[in-house]
C-alpha cells in the first residue's frame, strides 16, 4: 500500500485514551466545517519471504499447514482484527466507508474463506458506499493466483499485483519468489477476473539499463493494465539492502527512465495522475486518492496507521507492530500503541506532503476544509515554490509542475514548520 509518513507530533496523549471519543471531541484548536471521506486499511503482515528492499511491517510465513501462519491460525488473526475494529467503532460511529484496502505483507496468502469472513464482519459493523472499492494486494505465485476468482466472489473488487519486474535476473536480485512466466499468468488471470486491477513495477533496479526498463514496460503495457504503479527502488534503513547495498543506476539514468515511463504510458492511453501512478480513464485508485487528498482512514492490523478527524482536532494512531503482541492487545480492546494529536504547526506540511503528490494538486477550499487553517499558513511556501517553478496556481487550485513532481521532496520540504 501507499504509505503516509507522519512527522513528530507536538503532543502525545497516550494509548489509554486512544478510543475515548469524548476525549477527542472536547473543545480544541481547530474548527473543521466537515469531516473528510473515510477509508479502512486492513494490514495482514505475512509474506512467503521478506524482500531485501522492504521496510514495511511484514514477517515471513513459516506455516505448519495451510491453516496456520507462523504458527498463528489465520482465523485467530481475523478474530483480533474484528476485536480491534469493535474497539475503534466509537471513533467513526455513523460515518460511511468509501474504500477498503487489504495490504501487507501478502494478503493473498490468506484463504478466500478467511477474506470472505473478514469482509462479512466488516460489513456487519460499518456502512459501506454501494460502490465501495475493495482492493486486495496479491503476489503472482501460482499458489495465490488460483485463489483470484474466489477473492472476487468474497467481495474484493480490485486486485493489486506486485510484479516489480518481468526480468528473472532482476526478480532474483529483488528477492521475489515468482518468475516472469508466473507474473504474466497472474496478470492474465487478474484481467479475466476483475473489472479493474493494478500492476506494480519498480525501476532503477540493480544492473538495470534503459533498454531493460523498456522491455519491462513493453511487457507490462502489452497486458493492458487499467492502472500501473511504478516506484523507484530506494534503499530504506533497516533493510537487507541497507546493510548490503547493491549498485543502482546513476541518477541521470534513473531520471531518463522516469521520462521514458511517462512517455510510454501516455502513448498507451494512461495518464499520470499521481507521482508514481498511471491510469486509464475511470481506473484511478480511489483509496490512494483519499490518502493524497488528506482524507481520513482507520487502520487495523499489526502496525497499521490511522488518521482521523474530529470537530476540533486531527489524530494519528499506530497499532502494535509485532503480530503476536498486536493480537494479544487487540483481544483486550487495546490495539493502539500510540495516539497523537497533530499540532497546528505541523498541519500545513502534513497536508502538502500528501496533496502535492497529485498532478491536479488541490483546491484552496479543500485545504481549509481538511485542515481548518487559513491559506495564509502556506502562503510563504507557495510563493517560494512558485518562484522556483515547482508549483503553478490560479484563484482556485494549486498543482505541482512537472519539475515539482520530479523534485517532490524538495517541494514538500518548503512547508515544514520553522522549528523542524
Amino acid at each position: 500500500m501507499a504509505t503516509i509518513f507522519p512527522i513528530q507530533p507536538a503532543q502525545s496523549t497516550g494509548a489509554p485514551q486512544a478510543n475515548d471519543v469524548l476525549h477527542w471531541m472536547r473543545p480544541g484548536p481547530l474548527q473543521l466545517s466537515a469531516l473528510p471521506p473515510l477509508s479502512l486499511y486492513i494490514h495482514l503482515p505475512w509474506c512467503l519471504r521478506k524482500c531485501p528492499y522492504c521496510d514495511f511491517n511484514s514477517h515471513e510465513w513459516r506455516a505448519a499447514s495451510e491453516a496456520e501462519i507462523d504458527g498463528i491460525p489465520e482465523q485467530a488473526y481475523i478474530d483480533s482484527l474484528v476485536a480491534d475494529l469493535d474497539a475503534a467503532l466509537p471513533l467513526i460511529w455513523g460515518r460511511t466507508v468509501h474504500t477498503i484496502f487489504i495490504g501487507g505483507g501478502t494478503p493473498s496468502l490468506f484463504s478466500p474463506q478467511a477474506i470472505d469472513r473478514l469482509l462479512g464482519d466488516v460489513r456487519a459493523r460499518l456502512k459501506l458506499t454501494p460502490d465501495c472499492e475493495i482492493t486486495l494486494e496479491a503476489n503472482p505465485g501460482t499458489f495465490e493466483r488460483n485463489r483470484f476468482r474466489a477473492y472476487r466472489a468474497a467481495g474484493v473488487t480490485r486486485l493489486s499485483v506486485g510484479v516489480q519486474s518481468f526480468n528473472d535476473e532482476h526478480l532474483k536480485a529483488l528477492g521475489r519468489v515468482h518468475d516472469r512466466a508466473q507474473a504474466i499468468a497472474a496478470l492474465e488471470e487478474a484481467a479475466s477476473t476483475f473489472d479493474t486491477f493494478n500492476l506494480d513495477l519498480m525501476y532503477a533496479l540493480p544492473g538495470q539499463t534503459l533498454e531493460g526498463l523498456d522491455a519491462d514496460l513493453s511487457q507490462a503495457l502489452a497486458l493492458a493494465p487499467p492502472h500501473l504503479s511504478v516506484y523507484h527502488l530506494t534503499i530504506e534503513p533497516n533493510t537487507w539492502f541497507a546493510k548490503f547495498p547493491p549498485t543502482l543506476p546513476e541518477d541521470d539514468i534513473a531520471y531518463a527512465m522516469l521520462d521514458r515511463i511517462t512517455e510510454r504510458t501516455t502513448a498507451a492511453g494512461m495518464s499520470r495522475y499521481e507521482v508514481s501512478a498511471y491510469a486509464r480513464e475511470g481506473h484511478q485508485c480511489a483509496h490512494n486518492l483519499n490518502y493524497w487528498q488528506f482524507g481520513d482512514y482507520l487502520g487495523i492490523g499489526a502496525g497499521a496507521h490511522s488518521k482521523l478527524s474530529f470537530a476540533h482536532r486531527i489524530v494519528r494512531q499506530v497499532r502494535f507492530r509485532e503480530p503476536r503482541l498486536y493480537m494479544e492487545n487487540a483481544r483486550a480492546g487495546a490495539a493502539v500503541s500510540q495516539s497523537d494529536e497533530v499540532a497546528l504547526a505541523d498541519l500545513p506540511f502534513e497536508f502538502m506532503l500528501n496533496a502535492l503528490r497529485l498532478k491536479q494538486g488541490f483546491t484552496l477550499p479543500q485545504f481549509s476544509e481538511r485542515t481548518g487553517l487559513a491559506m495564509t499558513s502556506i502562503q510563504r511556501g507557495l510563493e517560494e515554490a512558485e518562484r522556483k517553478g515547482l508549483v503553478a496556481r490560479d484563484l482556485f487550485r494549486v498543482w505541482p509542475t512537472e519539475r515539482g513532481l520530479d523534485f517532490l521532496s524538495d517541494l514538500q520540504a518548503m512547508f515544514l514548520p520553522d522549528d523542524a
